[in-house]
């Protein structure tokens, strides 16, 4: 009876359009009254303790870091650094985006945050070149989700949590699956460019390249910050976004000048107001994970799954459909904590590397930020540009989801690519 009444209620929040974190708290309160002999309490016990870590303090720490470099010019900065080393190509002002994209991914842990940061300079500034609105709004979001790929990313700290992994492991297995996932939309964008006849708008030359470099270079070092610091033990990921702050703090106020104390208390409160939505949609996890584990939710699925896919490569690929659906309907950070409990028992039982499943998790719920329903960021896309209707942005962002569910695949089945670095 539980099973059916947290199931049902689910569903049904889902359809009515109920913010995620109201949905997955309420069916679990339901499925808590239910079952009378667990008090209501422990809803509230088990949100607080499931937010009270400091790992998980990361996830405010980096969105801090990411706004403050937004709005201390570093973004600005990447994009014309960007500009060139790839503004010449064929499609070169959406290569731009793009590589701008990964650049800044490298700082700040978040898609979203991405796609506003250089969406908001490179969408504009593409449909003035002449470029399809839809296809520029596509691109920009594509390139977005490589914020949750590139360390340090968010999302791989919501797993090493629940899966108990290695975060600094985590954030150097994501650098090559970022990488290749932002060349591939490059590539996708030339070959688009070329069939429709946008020319790069720049002509690179070294002497623009090194001025360009010169003047990003500060930013450009923050990853090297954060990934050295943790590996040299100087610090933990936790203790390394408090110093990418504090780093942010020092670029914008003292090197490029441009962040004000105005601009200070908007990062703080945009990234407060982000921060609170995230961590509120993990308590809530939280407690539908453990609401399933009580009622050994986890396990039957799990001796369902293994009955199917007896073999390694075959439950990658039940996981790969299951997981890309499943991210069309859940926010990813929710995703990940309640199917916590029901995948690691039949990953250690299948002897599946946790930190190889940690890419490919991620990656197939980064991808589904771009399928609807949900496709968080074709909506914050098309919020920087409001007059393309969201249905031609999720047709013109086809080409891009296909080359990403490529770019799954290879991760999935030749692990050495992303666990290059950790060999």
């Amino acid at each position: 009876m539980v099973t059916e009444v947290l199931f049902f209620s689910l569903v049904i929040l889902f359809v009515m359009n109920v913010p995620i974190a109201i949905c997955i708290g309420l069916a679990s309160f339901l499925a808590l009254y239910v079952n009378s002999t667990i008090p209501m309490i422990v809803i509230a016990q088990r949100m607080f303790t499931s937010i009270d870590s400091f790992t998980l303090l990361a996830i405010p720490l980096f969105m801090i870091a990411g706004r403050l470099m937004e709005h201390g010019g570093i973004s600005k900065r990447l994009i014309n650094l960007s500009s060139n080393v790839v503004g010449g190509f064929w499609g070169g002002l959406g290569q731009v985006g793009v590589l701008a994209c990964m650049l800044f991914a490298s700082m700040t842990g978040s898609a979203p945050a991405t796609v506003v940061a250089i969406g908001s300079i490179m969408i504009p500034a593409m449909i003035a070149e002449g470029y399809d609105k839809a296809f520029s709004v596509a691109l920009l979001a594509s390139a977005g989700i490589i914020g949750v790929i590139l360390p340090p990313s968010i999302l791989f700290v919501t797993y090493g949590v629940t899966f108990s992994a290695s975060i600094g492991r985590l954030f150097v297995a994501g650098i090559i699956p970022g990488i290749t996932m932002g060349l591939s939309l490059m590539l996708v964008c030339y070959i688009v460019a070329r069939k429709r006849g946008w020319k790069g708008s720049t002509q690179p030359s070294l002497n623009g390249f090194l001025k360009s470099f010169r003047d990003s270079i500060w930013g450009l070092l923050m990853p090297v910050v954060i990934l050295g610091g943790i590996y040299s033990g100087l610090f933990t990921p936790t203790e390394s976004a408090a110093v990418a702050c504090i780093y942010s703090i020092i670029v914008g106020v003292f090197i490029y000048k441009e962040l004000s104390f105005k601009n200070f208390i908007t990062s703080l409160y945009e990234a407060g107001t982000t921060s609170a939505m995230v961590l509120f949609i993990i308590a809530t996890a939280n407690v539908m994970s453990w609401v399933m584990t009580t009622e050994a939710i986890p396990i039957r699925i799990a001796t369902a799954i293994t009955n199917f896919a007896d073999t390694p490569g075959m439950l990658l690929l039940t996981l790969n459909l299951v997981l890309l659906a499943i991210g069309c309907f859940m926010e990813p950070n929710s995703a990940i904590i309640i199917l916590g409990p029901i995948l690691m028992p039949i990953l250690q039982q299948m002897g599946i590397d946790l930190i190889h499943f940690g890419v490919i998790m991620v990656v197939n719920l980064a991808i589904s930020m771009i399928t609807p329903p949900l496709c968080v960021n074709l909506f914050v896309g098309q919020s920087i540009q409001k007059n393309v209707p969201i249905k031609d942005i999720v047709l013109a962002a086809i080409p891009m989801f296909l080359i990403l569910v490529v770019n799954l695949f290879l991760f999935t089945y030749f692990p050495s690519i992303s666990l290059f670095f950790l060999n």
